[in-house]
């Protein structure tokens, strides 16, 4: 239904104007107020209503069809990283010490092109579109905010799609896989307790420094030795705190670190796991230790049916030769808090181009992404949402 050159001509530049202004102005998690406002005063310009659900930063807009269900729901993150931009583009961030690191204008910008595209056809949509713009997906904060406040609970939706830039991926491929995408995201936090003393008479404490140094080190066998070659998983220790002075053993060691899983038996094995590797080292070592287990996101997972779909709404955009099939990531991201809700389907959208220098990865301080495909993911996301209002009436009943 949709002519990708045609709505290139309609929409581009307008699209690119729009990210452009948001890549100037970036905001951290949940202060992202002017970002929101553009987004309200953008969708309201379209007719679009916007809803309510008591939140300072944030939109939900519903764009209501020619019948009033179902819902299709899409979802964009809005906001940015506490780093220093390095590139020097027009655009560049005029904000000292923030900015889109991470693509989230992007993929605001690419929900507006979705809005555009959509509200131009409003009388023959079979349904209705919510588009879910969240904030704080830096600090895994903002889809648990949003779900407490009653998304999906009193707003209803029946399918939710969302996408995530990827610099790794050229502009004008789009990337679809079955199965997992992006990891489970848990965090750590150990303590190690022993007895401190005289750097001097060691044999005299125990010293939970040489403990902890045992255990950041058993900690790397699980994953080589307890998870299957053909799963993945990681265990990073990112701190470790402890000692005051260079000849006094302390008494304890704090450490934090993250687990990152794909299969869900894989994520109910590893604390326990854990568990066990820091209580008996601890016991050799002749130290207490506590865990303090936290589970926080889990995995991108796309069912067989919605990778289907998403294939086929993809294909009609960018042609069989513009989807790929991308190795998955170990990092997180809260969109899986969604599809806990309802079903849903994630896709990356390649923003790469090494010739013009936009090849840096996620959180680069010269990250940046070829605009071309701003209007490609808004138009695939559009086509994604007339197949999903298909896909829910032939499944009702």
């Amino acid at each position: 239904m949709f002519e990708l050159e045609k709505i290139k001509e309609l929409y581009e530049e307008e699209l690119i104007n729009f990210r452009r202004d948001l890549h100037m102005y970036p905001e951290l998690s949940l202060k992202e107020y002017r970002t929101t406002e553009k987004i309200k005063e953008k969708l309201t310009s379209l007719g679009i209503e916007i809803i309510d659900i008591g939140m300072e930063t944030g939109v939900i807009g519903l764009l209501r069809g020619a019948e009033s269900d179902p819902t299709i729901a899409l979802r964009g993150d809005i906001d940015a990283l506490p780093i220093q931009e390095l590139s020097d583009v027009p655009y560049k961030s005029r904000i000292d010490g923030v900015m889109h690191a991470c693509g989230h204008d992007i993929h605001a910008t690419t929900l507006i092109g979705a809005a555009l595209i959509l509200s131009s056809i409003r009388d023959k949509l079979k349904g209705n579109v919510m588009f879910v713009f969240q904030p704080a997906e830096e600090v895994n904060k903002g889809a648990k905010l949003m779900l407490e406040k009653g998304l999906f609970t009193d707003i209803k939706a029946d399918l939710i799609f969302g996408l995530h830039n990827n610099p790794e991926i050229p502009w004008g491929k789009i990337a679809i896989k079955k199965g997992g995408l992006m990891a489970a995201v848990d965090t750590i936090k150990i303590r190690v307790k022993g007895r401190g003393g005289h750097g001097a008479l060691p044999h005299a404490t125990s010293d939970p420094i040489v403990a902890a140094s045992a255990i950041i080190m058993n900690l790397q066998t699980i994953v080589s030795r307890n998870v299957s070659p053909l799963d993945s998983a990681v265990i990073s220790l990112g701190t470790i705190n402890s000692g005051t002075t260079n000849n006094v053993i302390p008494e304890i060691v704090e450490m934090t670190g993250t687990v990152r899983s794909f299969l869900p038996e894989t994520r109910q094995m590893l604390p326990e796991r854990i568990k066990e590797v820091l209580e008996n080292t601890a016991r050799a070592y002749k130290v207490d230790v506590e865990l303090d287990y936290i589970f926080e996101l889990p995995a991108i997972f796309n069912s067989e049916e919605l990778t289907k779909l998403a294939y086929g709404a993809a294909k009609e955009i960018v042609g069989e030769e513009g989807i790929v099939e991308p190795i998955p990531s170990m990092g997180g991201e809260d969109f899986a808090l969604f599809t806990e809700k309802i079903p849903g389907f994630f896709f990356w959208l390649g923003v790469g181009n090494e010739e013009r220098d936009m090849n840096y990865v996620w959180h680069s301080p010269r990250f940046d992404g070829d605009e071309r495909a701003l209007i490609i993911g808004s138009t695939v996301m559009s086509n994604m949402v007339l197949k999903g209002i298909d896909y829910v009436n032939n499944n009702r009943g």
